[in-house]
């Protein structure tokens, strides 16, 4: 007998209860999925808007199958409008619906940084904050309103909003910067009080200076200088919006946030793990360009980020854009240093069957293609407690602590999964549990099954395994456009009169970067093995040149 469908509910009635107040809304499908997600600056009448009969029919095919799709609606609302972009963007990049468009790429609101440790630090736009000690403010919704802002700064507080390192000729003699005095007529020291002055401005100590704004503007038009007070008028709302107080929107304080923990057990649960993979590793290989193969491997704890247990790699064994062989090369490199680390720790703790580690692991380092399809049957992983161990096959008492993880995720399918498995079986880790997730349809891949397993889009297993993919691989790119920045940098001296790619090498060898030789001294420079004073003198004159 077929069961009738469940008749699709009236949510007119739902909508007269939604408040005029800003906010965001989320379209859920039959299946509580979200299907889109919306803001408002009143959330009533742009709910409202979608149900009215006429909507139907003067909407295009995507909106017109957005509504026919939606079953159930649910709004929240926030404190302002910038607000709600910002929250709109959170919810995007979590739950992915199929009708957004906008936000499903890396793109972020504009922070604002300065670096204190510099000598003259700047306030410079930036779409990520970092760990480097510098300050951030933001994120800013409003991105004209945060340049405008930027420029009233430059002109009330006399700071550098652009560029890097100390002050321009130009910039020197500019009278932007002249608060109370020129720049060039002032120390390092008297400039970074300015500075002081900036950031507790952009921390939003700045109601006197918008009333006083206010005032000249209440000036200007009693005098009818319109023109003077719609400016300032224009001042006053770019000055408000940028540094009013923003909420944060971070996981915990999303709507109807995930539980990382719940993930973490249906992620268990759908692969059938003989644990929960508290501790998960993901490897993901950035080559845009065959100049820098690079390779990041992301931590996930309890399923949230480890960043302290991040890693990158430089890609060394490989020629040209090859993932299966770059893969395997990273997992060889991570799990040989573990096992090598291990037997570091306790030399006596286990005798191994085959070969020693340290020299196993040494041959493989040196001659990676000559150990393929000869598993190393070094050790048994063992599980005691909550640590992963290893066991030796001579000496069931003798464990080695090791920090191996319950869940590796490799990005990719059955290449990239095959190629980490052999290096697994040649380190003789045979039970780590270990998946390749290809991004094109999802599918997830394990060992020894020819059928990829597919789940749910709406799943929280599959959510957490794209953040973690996703993590990997906005880590892997990171660095990749690190080493790019870096070797653009570096070609600056192929233009050097005497320098030769031998003594480029050099100089980059003993000082790191053009940056650091670019502050080193005529003496320093010359210390260089192969450098002489002369050509000292020429390098240091011809970077401060450039």
């Amino acid at each position: 007998m077929a069961v009738s469908a469940k008749p699709k509910p009236d949510l007119q009635k739902k909508v007269q209860e939604v408040p005029h107040k800003p906010g965001v809304y989320l379209m859920r499908d039959r299946f509580n999925r979200v299907i889109y997600v919306g803001k408002a600056r009143d959330l009533r009448k742009r709910v409202s808007s979608y149900f009215l009969p006429s909507k139907m029919e003067q909407a295009d095919l995507k909106t017109r199958a957005m509504l026919e799709a939606t079953w159930d609606f649910e709004t929240h609302t926030v404190r302002s409008e910038a607000e709600s972009v910002l929250l709109e963007g959170k919810l995007i990049k979590e739950y992915r619906p199929r009708y957004n468009v906008s936000f499903r790429d890396d793109k972020r609101f504009l922070v604002v940084r300065v670096d204190l440790s510099e000598e003259w630090p700047r306030f410079r736009l930036a779409r990520f904050k970092k760990d480097d000690g510098s300050r951030y403010f933001g994120p800013y919704a409003h991105a004209g309103a945060l340049r405008q802002t930027l420029n009233f700064m430059r002109k009330k507080f006399g700071v550098l909003t652009f560029g890097r390192g100390a002050p321009t000729e130009r910039e020197l003699k500019s009278s932007t910067y002249q608060v109370p005095v020129r720049l060039s007529e002032i120390s390092a020291e008297q400039y970074r009080e300015r500075v002081a002055q900036a950031c507790e401005f952009l921390e939003g100590k700045s109601r006197e200076m918008i009333v006083a704004l206010e005032q000249q503007m209440h000036k200007a038009a009693e005098k009818m200088d319109f023109e003077k007070a719609a400016e300032l008028r224009d001042m006053v709302e770019h000055l408000r919006d940028t540094t009013k107080p923003t909420r944060r929107f971070t996981r915990g304080s999303l709507p109807s946030a995930i539980d990382p923990i719940a993930d973490v057990r249906e992620l268990a649960d759908a692969l059938k793990l003989p644990r929960l993979p508290r501790v998960m590793e993901c490897f993901d290989i950035s080559n845009i360009s065959a100049t820098h193969v690079v390779a990041s491997m992301v931590c996930f704890r309890d399923g949230v980020p480890d960043k302290d247990n991040y890693r990158r790699y430089r890609i060394r064994t490989v020629e040209g854009q090859d993932d299966f062989a770059s893969m395997a090369e990273v997992i060889r490199r991570r799990y040989s240093r573990i096992l090598l680390e291990a037997r570091a720790a306790h030399p006596g703790a286990a005798e191994f069957s085959q070969e020693n580690a340290i020299d196993a692991m040494e041959r493989i380092s040196r001659h990676p293609e000559r150990s393929r399809g000869t598993p190393l049957q070094n050790a048994q992983v063992t599980q005691r407690g909550s640590s992963t161990s290893l066991r030796s096959p001579r000496n069931d008492e003798s464990f080695v602590a090791v920090r191996l993880p319950d869940l590796i995720i490799v990005d990719g399918g059955k290449g990239q999964l095959s190629a980490a498995c052999r290096e697994l079986q040649r380190l003789g880790l045979h039970d780590l549990p270990i998946i390749g997730l290809a991004k094109e349809r999802e599918e997830i891949y394990r060992p020894g099954r020819a059928l990829p397993l597919r789940l749910p889009m709406n799943s929280g297993a599959l959510r957490l395994l794209q953040r973690i993919r996703d993590e990997a691989h906005r880590f892997a790119n990171a660095y990749h456009q690190l080493l790019m920045k870096k070797r653009v940098e570096e070609s600056i001296l192929d233009d050097c009169p005497g320098v030769s790619q031998h003594r480029k090498n050099l100089l980059l060898r003993r000082f790191g970067s053009v940056n650091r030789l670019r502050k080193a001294s005529v003496e320093e420079i010359a210390a260089t093995e192969g450098i002489g004073r002369k050509l000292a003198e020429e390098v240091h004159q011809f970077l401060q040149r450039h």
